[in-house]
């Protein structure tokens, strides 16, 4: 990345402004290239985790099993964007919470690649509570490099700033997906410790060009909030080790013990939390207004992850049974499939773009309640498509590898009509009050839409059975519809946002 760096003049104080980063501040490049190899792990790791987790040479589980625990890791990652985004505001800073995030990720996808079932459990608990660590804050940082929210820099930086997420999950399937179905299971793993310890180790020397402010506690906690808070941790942590020692001496511990609790967390936590905002009587009518169509927003896009993350589980292990990898005599391995979604969002995130921003000049840009149907109903059509592949597999046939990559590509148009969308409005309809928590709301969306997956899975429901997807993808497009039919009150209620 250094032959992009050129001598530029940027606002003066900016961080490195002796130098920029494709007309950015110099700490874009090291924000950038954490992220890129943060992604570049996850990614990898989160293609290989089905497959691993249903493989013979694996851990040989059932797919329902499977899907339950993929569910519960992604559900848990988002999960924990909130006490992530909590650590850097009150106890760390953003700085320092991303780099002790990058080393608690190492560590995870190092215990991943022990070839034991027990430490495969323990590394996937570290890569989520460091995911969430990190997650929460780099985006932080990134607006931090900016002098406002007027600077002209500023939407353009967080456009590069998401490429490095791209990049990362193209590459990481392709490299860490490869290695571990072709050579070793533990092998891949660690190879996503290698790309985040690059990643740890780019961010430590390049951090002296990131803000200064960027290491300073926006909100420390006060001496008797330390003792309170480490009193009340420590209480639920002590309270958690006694009920699963007696769970586990007593010989009823199984696998369900773990994954029910954390699967219910995810559907109540995300309930709780917009019920103690919408009840919160210091909000002004306005605020209650634009919460109450907020709810809205929130219930469409958990529908829509539901779907959507199941490209990663459901469609995954279909892949790896159904369907048909073989290219002119060539075989793929099913990870590769993994690299669609984020090479058609590099393709067509500048198409979307340049499309609204022609229909915005005309006055004719659809509106935000508009784009959310549009998202809902392409995610359920995606599910629809899905129902070709599998009736092709109930009669005994393996499906061809464009089924899939058709259906990744109607999923990836959803999600460019809705996720951007998503989180413009989350941060256009929060209450004050709530200003720095809404963005770890909008992420319990994707909480409550994966926890949701896990427990169908866990009750022992077919994710792959023709009649599951026909109903999933008929629930997406009945919401995309009502939110249609619906639009002109949920207008209203939004009061001055558009």
């Amino acid at each position: 990345m250094a032959s992009s760096l050129t001598k530029d003049s940027v606002t003066p104080g900016t961080p490195g402004s002796e130098k920029t980063f494709f007309g950015h501040p110099r700490g874009l490049a090291t924000l950038f290239m954490t992220e890129m190899w943060e992604r570049f792990s996850y990614y990898g790791m989160r293609a290989l985790l089905p497959l691993y987790l249903v493989a013979p040479g694996g851990l040989g589980m059932n797919a329902g099993t499977a899907t339950a625990i993929y569910s519960v890791y992604l559900s848990l990652v988002y999960l924990l964007t909130m006490p992530g985004g909590w650590f850097g505001d009150r106890v760390w800073g953003p700085r320092k919470t991303v780099a002790v995030a990058g080393g608690v990720i190492m560590l995870g996808h190092l215990t991943l690649a022990l070839p034991s079932s027990g430490t495969f459990f323990a590394g996937l608990g570290l890569v989520a509570i460091g995911s969430g660590l990190l997650k929460a804050n780099i985006s932080t940082m990134v607006g931090q490099l900016y002098s406002g929210p007027d600077d002209p820099r500023r939407d353009g930086g967080f456009t590069v700033f998401y490429m490095g997420i791209n990049l990362g999950a193209f590459a990481a399937p392709l490299i860490i997906g490869t290695i571990g179905e072709n050579v070793n299971w533990h092998l891949g793993f660690a190879l996503a410790a290698v790309g985040m310890g690059l990643g740890v180790i780019q961010f430590l020397i390049g951090s002296r060009h990131l803000a200064p402010h960027s290491s300073v506690v926006p909100k420390p906690l006060s001496a008797e909030e330390k003792i309170s808070t480490l009193r009340k941790a420590a209480f639920w942590a002590a309270l958690a080790v006694v009920f699963y020692a007696i769970v586990g001496f007593s010989g009823a511990y199984t696998l369900n013990w773990i994954l029910v609790p954390l699967t219910l967390l995810g559907v109540i936590i995300p309930v709780l939390v917009l019920t103690r905002i919408k009840r919160d009587k210091s909000l002004d009518r306005a605020e209650q207004s634009k919460m109450s169509a907020y709810i809205w927003f929130f219930v469409a896009a958990a529908i829509f992850w539901m779907i959507y993350d199941q490209g990663g589980s459901t469609l995954a292990i279909f892949a790896d049974s159904s369907t048909n990898t073989s290219v002119l005599g060539w075989d793929f391995p099913v990870s590769w499939f993994q690299s669609v979604n984020p090479v058609i969002i590099m393709a067509l995130a500048p198409v979307f773009a340049t499309v609204w921003l022609a229909l915005a000049r005309r006055g004719k840009e659809p509106s935000t309640i508009v784009k959310f149907s549009f998202g809902l109903v392409l995610i359920g059509a995606s599910f629809f498509l899905f129902l070709a592949p599998l009736a092709i597999a109930d009669g005994g046939h393996k499906a061809a590898a464009l089924w899939l990559v058709a259906i990744y590509f109607v999923q990836t148009c959803g999600e460019l009509m809705l996720s951007p969308v998503g989180l413009s409005v989350t941060t256009k309809m929060a209450p004050v009050k709530y200003a720095s928590q809404m963005m770890g709301v909008w992420f319990l969306a994707v909480t409550a839409g994966d926890a949701t997956t896990g427990l169908l899975s866990i009750a022992g429901v077919d994710l792959n059975k023709t009649g599951i997807v026909a109903a999933e993808a008929a629930l997406a497009v009945l919401a995309g519809v009502a939110i249609w039919m619906y639009r002109k009150r949920v207008k209203e209620l939004m009061g001055d946002v558009r």
